[in-house]
């Protein structure tokens, strides 16, 4: 809650693509919960559109006033290009994670009993798996320094001690409450350690913090052997801690566990303000002003949102609860249907009404 005990301020950032639709359906599930005041600000290609940039001074300052930020999705072909010049809707969610100070990225990863079959991976492989995916979201090539010749061109990648440390504190701290729920209180740690000075770098400075917490057991992965484990054998990952660009990558491969990246929250947290909560799911250009986006993300990105930005844990737990419900009615969104017995394909308007319902 706000210090003066008002509604919880949301900046609501639709962006672009399916991004409004997913959106205003989730305001409908966080409605049911009483009232917040919600701020709708511009990010993404909408935003240089408008604006001329992907994030402008007054979202950003309107977001670090705010309780919790509510993301939608950015990006898609009108504004795709080559140019170095040219401002990429991409760019917005960089300079919000950065202009917030959002170093840590959760992104869970467990698949519905009633999505088991939707997922490409067999049954026997994915049964089990509840896993956490920490990743570090401000430093290492990203944002590192950039340079473009005709024939040639630059991306550094940087990450110091101090960077390192506190997201290994993030999945440490992770981890040891996971002990006492879902988890096996066991950080996996994700670098490239056998070539990179970056990887060594943080190899070493996770190593040397486990001590601080006894109770977690920690292993190494290298991360193309982390990739081969994660469709392999994902049930025994707890969590996963890994940079910037390797988190990106094995979120998106984790999400295919649970059938469909429409299903994939995450929530981006740093120290002590607001954290941006948004589905990992791209803007699907392809399928927007069509009713038949999954809101499903969306709405478990709203659950993350209650428990860890507006210390609603209660209400948190209703939301999941709500969608595990409409999935156990047999409702499935597009990208979740596979016409097996039992199942009826919805879209966004349906799916959302079924969660209320459910609430």
């Amino acid at each position: 809650m706000s210090p003066n005990e008002q509604d919880p301020r949301i900046v609501v950032l639709a962006g672009d693509g399916i991004g409004p639709e997913i959106v205003a359906a989730a305001r409908g599930v966080l409605d049911a919960f009483g009232s917040f005041d919600y701020d709708e600000q511009l990010i993404g290609g909408a935003s240089i559109d408008a604006l001329g940039t992907p994030l402008s001074d007054d979202a950003l300052t309107a977001c670090r006033s705010s309780d919790a930020v509510l993301l939608g999705a950015v990006g898609g072909p009108k504004w795709d290009t080559t140019d170095p010049d040219a401002p990429r809707p991409e760019q917005g969610l960089l300079g919000l994670r950065k202009g917030l100070g959002l170093y840590a990225n959760l992104r869970p990863v467990k698949p519905l009993p009633a999505l088991i079959d939707a997922s490409p991976l067999r049954r026997e492989r994915i049964e089990g798996t509840d896993l956490l995916v920490v990743r570090e979201l401000t430093g290492g090539i990203y944002f590192g320094r950039k340079s473009r010749e005709p024939d040639s061109a630059l991306d550094e990648c940087v990450y110091t001690a101090a960077e390192v440390e506190r997201i290994a504190v993030a999945a440490f701290e992770a981890a040891e409450r996971r002990a006492g729920g879902t988890g096996t209180g066991r950080v996996t740690s994700v670098d490239k350690a056998n070539v990179l000075e970056t990887s060594r770098l943080w190899r070493e400075v996770v190593s040397g913090m486990a001590e601080r917490w006894p109770a977690v057991e920690l292993d190494h992965l290298l991360v193309d052997n982390a990739a081969m484990q994660l469709v392999s054998d994902p049930s025994q990952f707890d969590v996963i801690v890994t940079e910037n660009m390797f988190g990106d990558i094995l979120s998106d491969e984790a999400a295919m566990i649970t059938g469909s990246l429409g299903m994939l929250p995450s929530a981006s947290l740093g120290d002590g303000g607001p954290g941006v909560f948004e589905p990992v799911h791209g803007s699907a250009p392809d399928i927007a002003g069509q009713g038949a986006a999954n809101p499903l993300a969306t709405f478990l990105s709203v659950a993350m949102m209650l428990r860890h930005g507006l210390d609603r844990g209660t209400d948190a737990d209703r939301v999941e609860a709500a969608v595990e419900a409409a999935l156990g009615g047999g409702l499935r969104t597009a990208d979740l249907f596979t016409g097996s017995g039992g199942e009826r394909r919805v879209g966004t308007a349906e799916m959302t009404e079924a969660v209320i319902a459910a609430l």
